[in-house]
């Protein structure tokens, strides 16, 4: 059993996967990495997810407009390609001690490579499952060489056409790959919850029959946490320790009490979705049940007297006849003197008078 297996089961029994994703936001500090690690490690969430990666490996160094964000961008306006990058990838050098806290926690560290030179790094620090950014979604090569290790495939599919991830599954699968978990995506950073088209989960599930999740960017925990109740195993956040810290992901990151409070209402929603249709008093408003309203005697009556307005009412709690009998019994006499406070029975009453 792989650990993507392991972690399925724990979605479909009522524990949805929540990946916590560490990205940029070590800010340029291995203690601060560390320190997140150890802070995701209290909030309930299984994995927590990293990028390797350096700014060679992931675009040139050059002036030019193509490489360089546009002026317009919420995030990161103007800025060039390398030196984000530069900035933000998590160095090569830290990640056998990142995954070694992580293990340390009882967490499941893995990342996303982005160059052969990555997966080989990831290898020798024995990562289990290797994720596929939206943007490489595209690079069926490197999805082939991720697969080629056997370990279970992450897939994003955001900007991509059904024909795109078609072409991304078969490249996993004749790579070799284990389990392929697909993630609905929204690649705008951050992302608007109008954006988010959860739609689309149960469309990937249905047109590829592999399990199918959420990356999300937007604000807050409303979005993945309604992805989980369309269905989706996985839900992957953006983790800081501080949003108003400045980082080059801060912005549309959870901090860590946001993410535990993620972990709690995902499984609340796939609770409230698990049990299916139910109708009737069911377990729990058993005592509620007791409540419901009934027809009861509201006044001392003699023998004769008739069921009416003055004599009976629809009350709180139950245990009289329901109150859509009234009409069959109004104007009815009660068979013996019977005392307020008695629920209404079909014993108390004689047979209609006949006109």
């Amino acid at each position: 059993m792989t650990v993507v297996t392991e972690l399925l089961a724990q979605a479909a029994a009522g524990r949805p996967w929540v990946i916590a994703e560490l990205s940029a936001n070590h800010d340029g500090s291995l203690d601060r990495a560390l320190a997140t690690i150890d802070a995701i490690a209290g909030t309930g969430a299984q994995t927590v997810k990293f990028q390797t990666y350096t700014a060679e490996s992931m675009t040139l160094d050059s002036d030019q407009p193509a490489f360089r964000v546009t002026d317009d961008h919420g995030l990161w306006g103007g800025r060039g390609l390398f030196d984000l990058y530069r900035e933000a990838g998590t160095p090569y050098e830290w990640h056998q001690e990142l995954f070694d806290r992580a293990r340390s926690h009882g967490l499941t560290p893995f990342s996303s490579p982005f160059d052969g030179s990555a997966i080989e790094l990831l290898e020798g620090v024995g990562c289990e499952i290797y994720k596929i950014a939206s943007a490489e979604l595209l690079d069926l090569p490197l999805i082939r060489l991720a697969a080629s290790t056997g370990k279970p495939l992450v897939i994003s599919t955001g900007m991509a056409s059904l024909g795109e991830i078609d072409a991304a599954l078969s490249a996993a699968r004749s790579g070799g790959s284990g389990e392929v978990v697909l993630l609905s995506c929204t690649a705008a950073y951050p992302a608007d919850p109008g954006q988010s088209h959860l739609a689309n989960i149960a469309v990937l599930r249905e047109a590829f029959g592999v399990p199918v999740g959420l990356s999300d960017h937007t604000p807050g925990i409303g979005v993945p946490v309604a992805a989980v109740a369309l269905g989706a195993v996985a839900v992957e956040k953006h983790v800081t320790l501080d949003r108003d810290g400045g980082g080059v992901d801060s912005a549309f990151s959870l901090e860590v009490d946001e993410l535990a409070a993620l972990v709690r209402e995902c499984a609340a929603a796939r609770a409230a979705v698990s049990a299916g249709p139910s109708f009737g008093v069911r377990p729990g408003e058993e005592e509620t049940a007791r409540f419901r309203r009934s027809l009861w005697v509201t006044r001392d009556v003699a023998a004769g007297e008739t069921v009416g307005p003055g004599t009976v009412r629809a009350l709180r709690p139950a245990g009289g006849l329901p109150p859509g009998t009234w009409d069959d019994v109004v104007g009815r006499p009660f068979a013996r003197p019977v005392r307020r406070g008695t629920p209404l029975g079909w014993d108390l009453l004689d047979a209609p008078v006949r006109p």
